[in-house]
């Protein structure tokens, strides 16, 4: 078992990219549908052990086309770039939430790193 709070609501926002999730111990998060793109805890994103991340680029502008609850622990998002195997459990969401500004700002020092700017959402690709 777990400590981590279940949650109480799950709303995708899809004009602002945005999943909405509220937690039984009251805490709700906005996470966007990039940084949740861009942190699947998928292998094809994570890789097979540590030090085996991809870097995901060019994702400013990717929606949710579905969610499906697995069993009463998780959801899978689909997202239109293809990408839908990640499997989200209650824990991964709430410290996604939970640790949000973090792991946004080692997300961008990444891109910085790897020479790769991020545009903002809406903008045409150069």
């Amino acid at each position: 078992m777990t400590d981590t709070p279940k949650p109480t609501e799950i709303n995708l926002h899809q004009k602002s990219r945005i999943l909405e999730i509220s937690f039984e111990d009251g805490k709700t998060f906005k996470l966007s549908y990039e940084f949740l793109r861009v942190h699947s805890p998928s292998a094809e994103v994570q890789g097979h052990g540590p030090g085996q991340g991809v870097l995901q680029l060019a994702k400013e502008d990717v929606n949710i086309t579905a969610v499906e609850p697995i069993g009463s622990y998780a959801i899978q998002p689909s997202f239109d770039d293809g990408h839908d195997t990640g499997i989200y459990s209650w824990e991964t969401l709430y410290d996604l939430g939970k640790n949000h500004d973090r792991y946004w700002q080692e997300y961008l020092d990444k891109l910085a790193a790897a020479g790769h700017q991020r545009r903002e959402p809406g903008q045409n690709p150069i």
